[in-house]
């Protein structure tokens, strides 16, 4: 998949009701619950991230590559280009990624769910720290069509990523900020005032 990756993410407390609404409004599943594991790559003086940009391999029922550009923020919607592909063999992709001279920076796990509805893709992600509805479309009229339908506030909109959302955690519980793992939170999630967000199904 190569262009532009424009989005917004809903911080939620019951994923099962917005799935309910995504069957309602005759939604497609494209992927049922699956696993995913990510690796965030970066160069030793960290390089990509002091510019915005993103190095990703992602093993879920496959493995991806994915690179993404800096992001421009309007309206709570991200935009950013975005460079995704299959990789036929993850350990590989590593070893290619690690021999070029970049390192891994950060692991993050998450479960999603996927589905499209016209032209938005909908994704139901359950993140170590809490619930998430990401809303995937060509612009932001579509965006803001299909949140409303799944019951969403738009100024609960979140316009950061999930690896920022958790350092705002690392730092006040004293975590590792590069290893975000179901583990960690096994004791509790932390509440929506904890990571500074809104609850959007609220």
């Amino acid at each position: 998949m190569n262009g532009r990756e424009t989005e917004a993410k809903f911080f939620v407390r019951q994923l099962s009701v917005i799935e309910g609404r995504l069957l309602e409004c005759g939604a497609q599943l494209i992927r049922s619950r699956a696993h995913e594991s990510n690796l965030r790559f970066d160069t030793v003086d960290r390089a990509l991230s002091r510019n915005g940009r993103v190095l990703r391999l992602r093993q879920d029922v496959g493995a991806h590559m994915t690179y993404k550009g800096p992001s421009e923020t309007r309206d709570g919607v991200m935009s950013r280009e975005e460079i995704e592909f299959v990789v036929e063999d993850s350990e590989a992709a590593r070893q290619l990624l690690e021999a070029l001279g970049f390192e891994v920076i950060a692991f993050y796990e998450k479960y999603r769910t996927s589905y499209r509805m016209k032209s938005a893709s909908i994704m139901l992600d359950e993140l170590p720290f809490g619930d998430f509805v990401e809303v995937e479309g060509p612009d932001i009229e579509s965006i803001r069509e299909t949140s409303a339908l799944l019951g969403q506030r738009w100024e609960a909109a979140i316009a950061n990523s999930y690896l920022a959302l958790f350092e705002r955690i690392a730092g006040a519980r004293g975590l590792d900020a590069t290893h975000l793992s179901f583990e960690v939170f096994r004791a509790g999630k932390p509440s929506a005032e904890d990571l500074a967000v809104q609850v959007a199904d609220d």
